[in-house]
């Protein structure tokens, strides 16, 4: 690998998603081994050349041949450009910049729901600013690929189930419908936190549930199995509520309705 020498990257240490590509940007070479610097312990020098509120949104890449500083997808570009110059340009061509572009701002966005940090948040936390259509876009494609996933899943089960997009779809979103009105005036502020969280877990759920689909099995097999996946969302829903300081409302809310919806759908295919 082309090193790309006196960069510094501020990444976010308490992100386990940026920690880790950014670890492999100086494990590989393409940055030098002091390549990078946590967010939370920026020196002088450099919180000086960036833009402190801009740097919790976007990664900051930081020049120091030229004092100047780039941001987000462009600084991720200027290190891979630099060992791999064909990927730079192919990234560049303005239809795919766009979609990437678009890309990285969903997930940094929501990064702090997809894996929230435990530690306490301060002024000097690498906490990105709240995006109103990043958050509806991560809420509507969990619930899309969640309802699919769930309505090819359903098959397997042995509740003469058949395949159902709209059906998923419904109870995915009457979820969301059910805990923003049952649970507004307790979540108050943290209302949009606790959606993205909660739908982290969906899609935690959803992702374990593709391996069921590539095998055959009996029907109590994909049954218990079912359930072993349902035990873990309860468990990480637990874990969510408490890095968030909520208490156990908003996760019997969640089984509540949860429970209800498969009745019901199972007592309407008798």
């Amino acid at each position: 690998m082309k090193t790309l020498k006196n960069h510094t990257l501020i990444y976010d240490n308490e992100c386990p998603m940026c920690n880790l590509y950014s670890k492999g940007f100086t494990k590989c070479g393409m940055l030098d081994e002091d390549g990078r610097e946590a967010f939370t312990e920026i020196s002088v020098r450099n919180k000086i050349l960036i833009d402190f509120n801009r740097a919790k949104n976007e990664i900051a890449l930081v020049d120091h041949n030229k004092n100047e500083v780039v941001y987000g997808l462009d600084s991720l570009l200027l290190i891979i450009g630099n060992s791999f110059p064909w990927l730079e340009k192919t990234a560049r061509i303005r239809p795919f910049h766009w979609f990437f572009q678009r890309l990285y701002s969903f997930v940094s966005y929501n990064r702090k729901q997809i894996i929230p940090s435990s530690k306490d948040y301060t002024e000097q936390s690498c906490v990105p600013d709240f995006n109103l259509k990043y958050r509806i876009a991560y809420i509507s494609f969990v619930v899309i690929f969640s309802a699919y996933i769930l309505s090819e899943f359903s098959i397997k089960l042995d509740f003469n189930l058949e395949r159902n997009f709209l059906r998923e779809f419904a109870v995915c979103l009457g979820q969301i419908v059910w805990q923003s009105f049952f649970l507004k005036s307790y979540l108050k502020d943290k209302i949009w936190d606790y959606l993205g969280n909660m739908m982290t877990v969906s899609l935690i759920g959803t992702l374990l549930l593709i391996p069921a689909l590539m095998i055959d099995f009996t029907p109590v097999f994909y049954l218990i199995y079912f359930g072993i996946v349902v035990l873990i969302m309860f468990l990480e829903h637990i874990r969510r509520c408490r890095i968030l300081k909520l208490n156990f409302l908003p996760t019997i809310s969640w089984m509540v309705f949860r429970f209800t919806a498969l009745a019901i759908i199972i007592l309407t295919t008798i």
